[in-house]
């Protein structure tokens, strides 16, 4: 006695198009053929069906069961191979499940990469700030990421941060100056602890010139006149020593 496709397909979990299929690839042996024409099929053939199906459910192509061959055993070579394709991927989707985690605790931007993300996703911003991050995230060394995370965990909110952000356009001179003087203190201590906020070598060591250029043209877009007259004043007092002279005229 021997099986039919219709058979065979049902022993081995598996459809009549899947087993013709298998043939039309070259995947399956024809099998002989009973006198009235019908295939006839043995164990050696459900063996052959139900290795490919195992293979293909681990995640091998048709076309990579067909390299194999039909020996016996699996060929460690390419089980190791899947292995390591398949811990990538693993490990690809973990950090696509935290960004989402993130997304839907803390309503997290979905453009920042997962760990910067992270170290924002407390941070009190305003969102201008936050694509300025976005912007320097797109033009950051990736050994400069966990740096610049670490360092925006650590910004602490200062009464003055408010002030910028509501800062009109047409703020004084003396209000624009003693805004940037009053920030000068806490920024210095910030740039204390993590240089890598206020130096475009350690951010993007391979391109600082173009990521000065990028970060400038962002800066121009997202702030307006005053907020950078602002930033110009602060980055000169930043330059000179607390309480100089040259610091007191910026």
């Amino acid at each position: 006695m021997a099986w039919s496709t219709r058979q065979l397909a049902e022993l081995a979990g598996t459809s009549v198009r899947a087993v013709r299929h298998y043939h039309e690839v070259g995947l399956l042996e024809e099998p002989e053929r009973r006198s009235n024409g019908y295939k006839s099929y043995g164990v050696a053939h459900l063996i052959r069906v139900l290795r490919i199906k195992r293979l293909a459910e681990l995640g091998f192509s048709l076309a990579q069961i067909a390299d194999m061959g039909e020996a016996d055993s699996y060929p460690d070579e390419a089980l190791r191979s899947l292995d390591a394709e398949l811990e990538s991927t693993i490990e690809r989707l973990q950090r696509v499940r935290l960004e989402l985690a993130l997304v839907l605790r803390r309503s997290a931007p979905t453009e920042l990469p997962p760990e910067m993300a992270l170290a924002t996703a407390d941070v009190d911003m305003s969102d201008a700030d936050r694509a300025f991050v976005v912007v320097m995230t797109r033009l950051m060394d990736p050994s400069a990421m966990g740096s610049y995370s670490e360092a925006l965990k650590d910004c602490r909110v200062v009464d003055e941060e408010a002030e910028f952000d509501d800062l009109p356009e047409d703020a004084d001179e003396e209000t624009r100056r003693e805004l940037a003087e009053r920030l000068a203190g806490p920024v210095r201590g910030l740039l204390a602890d993590h240089p890598v906020l206020g130096d475009l070598n350690l951010i993007a060591p391979k391109r600082p010139r173009y990521a000065a250029e990028t970060s400038v043209t962002a800066l121009k877009d997202l702030y307006n006149p005053a907020q950078i007259d602002v930033m110009v004043r602060l980055g000169k007092l930043l330059k000179n020593p607390p309480g100089s002279a040259r610091d007191d005229r910026a």
